[in-house]
């Protein structure tokens, strides 16, 4: 009698299974075609926007320079944008936090430092 009790589950089970896995997978929306130039052009703006309410003070030429040839190379230039100081380090997580605002993965952030 046992044997009859769990039969009908597990054949409920196995069609709950069979049913649920051939429903059509939900996947997450496509980025568009052009996302890596789409978020260039936020992460320049909201760039733009964190100076000037930041300001430049505490900003190394470097660290400037550094993030303009992100800027200019389509922000393909990935880890070479070094934040030391306490203005540069403010700044970067500003930017961290903009970009994730606006869809877009830590990993493409430019700052990183080399390891000393």
């Amino acid at each position: 009698m046992p044997f009859a009790f769990h039969c009908p589950t597990a054949i409920l089970f196995a069609a709950a299974l069979i049913t649920t896995s051939t429903l059509p997978a939900r996947a997450q929306p496509a980025p568009p075609e052009n996302w890596p130039a789409i978020k260039c052009e936020r992460y320049t703006k909201a760039y733009g926007e964190a100076l000037s309410k930041l300001g430049r003070k505490g900003l190394s030429p470097d660290f400037l320079d550094a993030h303009e040839a992100f800027l200019a190379s389509g922000c393909s230039i990935k880890g070479e944008v070094c934040p030391r100081s306490a203005e540069e380090l403010n700044l970067a997580n500003v930017m961290v936090v903009m970009g994730m605002n606006q869809g877009m993965a830590s990993t493409f952030m430019p700052f990183a430092c080399p390891k000393r």
